[in-house]
C-alpha cells in the first residue's frame, strides 16, 4: 500500500501591532492611495521588541497542533522556512524545538517567499519516505527587521507573521503532489547583498543599509512570478491528471493582490475560487501561504474533500505548487 501524507492540522498567527499605509507618509514619498493601487495592501502587523521569528513559529504551530489534535511530545519532526531567522545558525527550527520542549530533528529551508512550498514537499518525502508520521511545517518571517525604510519599492510591502501545518501519514490520499523550480541567473533582482560570506558584515555595509531586501527590477518580479506560478500550477494538475476546472480553492502566494488576480486568471481559476489575503497582512514571504491557508479554512472557505492548489514565488529566483486533497472537516 503506498504511504500517504496529508494536513491534518493548519494554524497561524500575526502579531498585535497593525501599521497602516498611512504610517510610511513621513518617511517616503508614497500614500495610501498610491500603496492600494498598486498592491491591493491596506496595512500589515509588525512585531514589538523582543519577539523573535522562533516565538511566531510557536504561536502558530500551537494552533496546528490544537486543530490536528496532538501535542508536541507526537512530533518526529520540525521544518521551518524562513530567511528571517532568530540566528544565521543554528536554525530557527531548533530554537522553535527548544521552546515547544521537544527533542526530534529540526531544519530550517530557505526558499525565501517560496519557502513553504518546499518546505512542504520535504515534509511530505519523510512521511511518504516512512522516516517520519508527524512533521510539524512552519513559515515564518519578521520582514520589519530587514526592511530599509527610505526604500518606497520595498518597504510598504512586507509584513511579519508566521503559518504552521501538521503534516501526517495517512491511507487517505492528501497531498497529490508538488512542483518545484529555481532560476540562479537571476538571483541578483531579489536579495539582501550583504551578510553572507560574500560581502561579510561591516561599517559600511551597514552605513549602506546592505543587509535590508533590494529589489531592483520590480518589474521583472512581478513579470517572472506571475509566468512561474502559473507554468508550475499547469504542470502539476497535468502531471496529476487534473485541469484548472478542478480547482475548489487556488491559494498563490500573497505578495501583491495584482500578481495573485494575474495568477488566477491566467489559469482560468474565478475570482471566487482564489484566496486573496493581502489587505491587512501584507507580503508574509515563506509565511503567506499558510497564514492565508488558516484563516480561509477557519472562515469556511476549505471545505473536506476541496482540491486546493498552493502556489509560491521568490527570491532565488524560486518558485513552485502543491496539490492537496483536502482532508481536514470543517472548524467547529
Amino acid at each position: 500500500m503506498t504511504r500517504s501524507a496529508t494536513i491534518t492540522g493548519v494554524g497561524s498567527t500575526l502579531p498585535p501591532r497593525l501599521v497602516p499605509n498611512t504610517w510610511f507618509e513621513d518617511k517616503i514619498d508614497t500614500n495610501d492611495e498610491w500603496i492600494r493601487e498598486r498592491t491591493g495592501i491596506e496595512a500589515r502587523h509588525f512585531v514589538e521588541e523582543g519577539v523573535d521569528t522562533s516565538d511566531l513559529v510557536v504561536d502558530a504551530s500551537q494552533a496546528a497542533m490544537t486543530t490536528a489534535a496532538i501535542t508536541p511530545d507526537q512530533l518526529d519532526m520540525i521544518v521551518v522556512a524562513s530567511v528571517t531567522g532568530d540566528t544565521p545558525f543554528p536554525a530557527t527550527a531548533v530554537w522553535a524545538q527548544e521552546k515547544l520542549g521537544v527533542r526530534v530533528p529540526a531544519f530550517d529551508v530557505n526558499a525565501a517567499c517560496a519557502g513553504f512550498s518546499y518546505g512542504l514537499a520535504s515534509a511530505t518525502a519523510f512521511v511518504q519516505a516512512g522516516m517520519a508520521d508527524t512533521v510539524l511545517l512552519a513559515g515564518a518571517e519578521i520582514f520589519s527587521r530587514i526592511l530599509d525604510f527610505t526604500d518606497r519599492t520595498t518597504s510598504i510591502l512586507f509584513g511579519d507573521g508566521a503559518g504552521a501545518v501538521i503534516v501526517q501519514a495517512s491511507d487517505r490520499p492528501g497531498i497529490e503532489g508538488t512542483v518545484l523550480g529555481a532560476d540562479g541567473t537571476a538571483a541578483d533582482i531579489l536579495q539582501m547583498p550583504a551578510g553572507g560570506t560574500r560581502v561579510p558584515a561591516s561599517h559600511a555595509t551597514v552605513d549602506a543599509r546592505d543587509h535590508s531586501i533590494r529589489m531592483p527590477k520590480g518589474r521583472e518580479v512581478f513579470k517572472r512570478a506571475v509566468t512561474e506560478m502559473a507554468a508550475a500550477c499547469r504542470e502539476l494538475l497535468e502531471k496529476s491528471e487534473h485541469t484548472p476546472a478542478d480547482v475548489d480553492v487556488l491559494i498563490p502566494h500573497q505578495a501583491n493582490a495584482r500578481i495573485m488576480v494575474a495568477v488566477a486568471e491566467r489559469l482560468g481559476v474565478p475570482p471566487e475560487r482564489s484566496i486573496l489575503d493581502v489587505a491587512e497582512v501584507g507580503n508574509t514571504s515563506a509565511a503567506s501561504i499558510p497564514i492565508a491557508l488558516a484563516r480561509a479554512w477557519n472562515a469556511g472557505r476549505i471545505k473536506e474533500g476541496d482540491l486546493v492548489l498552493f502556489t509560491s514565488f521568490g527570491a532565488g529566483l524560486t518558485w513552485g505548487a502543491t496539490l492537496v486533497r483536502w482532508t481536514m472537516q470543517e472548524p467547529e
